[in-house]
């Protein structure tokens, strides 16, 4: 319990009164009358606010929000008691996220319930802890406040925001792949496995022909081949400090994880498994898995991966993931590299070569090509254009390397990734490499 503005302002006044009594020692009986009749309230407006039932609050909110995104959070407060009360809140979410309308301030009439609404926004991907609510009420003569911490434990699950993502399902939902930039490749010979007869067409090849079916028929018939299905797409996500880069609000490893969800539904779509493997201080196992609820799997399994302070081993990387994935899979290695690392990956795609199709997603930082596209005007600046220049030749002689282990290097920004990704992902198919 504390004194409320009333009391303060009647202390004061109380106050007044004895400075007066200084300088005219009649107005004595006055204060002490008004001393007496003040205590006699305040003991009795204490008295009833604390017998008066506390109000119940209960905290209404998603299990599972977008970072990056204000979500609503709904508190519903039920007035136990017999009067109108006035009160405040205050929530005790997770220290680090944004929040807007805290703390609220609320009228709740007798016996009866009212909810209010705050927002708030979470910076970082994983689980958020609300842990109590601490609830002020005012005594019936508004004398006193009474503040309670009032336990109400809550979790909830913050996922990227995979707001462009659902943008890009729904147009490969309407085969609408066109227009995110995705290009259809056509097959380079027939594809391998069987889908349909049909007449046969201008442009079929011999081979194509069905001459038991166009004995039956009396007329040519074509057999109709799609691109192999059930194949395995594994991704190799590196969790290390590389990928704690930032730039247009986003992380390197958002940015991954995004376009990991969007492969995985094109190529679930494409009858194909998908699963990852991550390194670099989060070591995870997803294995292939099939069907149209991979990607809400995966959403489940990678809300809560944060890129560590680790450097990311490569060679390490590879040799626990062969004997976990043994069948041949085309392997979609994301990771930032730099020339140290040269070596290393190197290495690790030889070993991951010999059974798998490697792709690598090499992330380049944004600021690199601001740098080259920046006018030379005095020495700084020549400096930094051919430092940056220097950096990039020995990147893409990094990249040669790998294509001569077998393996495929793409070299893009972090928001080039998604688009790149599923390009790549269908000139494999259409090759028949896989």
């Amino acid at each position: 319990m504390i004194p409320s503005r009333r009391t303060v302002m009647l202390a004061a006044l109380i106050l007044a009164l004895a400075i007066g009594v200084a300088f005219w020692p009649g107005l004595a009986g006055l204060r002490n009358l008004i001393v007496a009749g003040a205590a006699i309230v305040l003991l009795l407006d204490l008295l009833l606010h604390r017998r008066e039932p506390t109000a119940q609050v209960s905290r209404e909110l998603r299990g599972s929000i977008p970072v990056g995104v204000w979500s609503e959070v709904t508190l519903r407060v039920t007035n136990l008691s017999g009067r109108t009360q006035q009160l405040t809140l205050h929530d005790h979410h997770p220290a680090d996220y944004g929040v807007e309308g805290l703390p609220l301030k609320i009228t709740v009439p007798a016996e009866r319930a009212a909810k209010t609404v705050y927002r708030l926004k979470p910076d970082r991907r994983g689980d958020g802890e609300f842990t109590g609510i601490d609830l002020v009420s005012v005594s019936p003569l508004g004398l006193w406040q009474r503040k309670q911490c009032l336990p109400l434990s809550d979790r909830v699950k913050v996922y990227p925001n995979f707001r462009a993502v659902s943008q890009f399902t729904l147009l490969a939902t309407d085969h609408q792949l066109s227009q995110l930039g995705i290009k259809h490749r056509l097959r380079r010979g027939e594809g391998n496995d069987f889908l349909q007869l049909r007449e046969y067409r201008a442009g079929d090849s011999l081979r194509q022909i069905d001459w038991k079916a166009t004995s039956r028929y009396h007329k040519l018939i074509s057999r109709e081949y799609q691109d192999e299905r059930d194949q395995q797409i594994l991704f190799m996500l590196d969790c290390g400090r590389r990928m704690r880069h930032r730039e247009d609000e986003s992380g390197h490893l958002d940015e991954a994880l995004n376009a990991m969800l969007l492969l995985s539904y094109v190529a679930a779509e494409q009858g194909d498994a998908v699963g990852f493997h991550t390194f670099g201080g989060v070591k995870r196992w997803f294995p292939p898995v099939k069907g149209g609820s991979v990607v809400r799997e995966m959403i489940a399994a990678t809300y809560d991966i944060e890129a560590t302070i680790e450097a990311a081993d490569y060679l390490e990387a590879a040799r626990a993931l062969m004997p976990l994935q043994r069948r041949r899979a085309l392997i979609v290695l994301v990771t930032n590299t730099r020339d140290e690392d040269s070596d290393d990956l190197v290495t690790a795609v030889r070993l991951l070569s010999r059974r798998h199709l490697v792709v690598i997603a090499d992330l380049r930082e944004k600021v690199l090509d601001s740098a080259q596209a920046a006018k030379v005007t005095d020495l700084d600046s020549a400096l930094r254009f051919h430092g940056v220049q220097q950096f990039l030749e020995s990147r893409a002689q990094n990249h040669e390397l790998l294509r001569h282990q077998g393996a495929m290097p793409m070299d893009l920004l972090a928001k080039q990734l998604p688009v790149a990704l599923i390009n790549q992902y269908l000139t494999v198919k259409a090759s028949g490499r896989l």
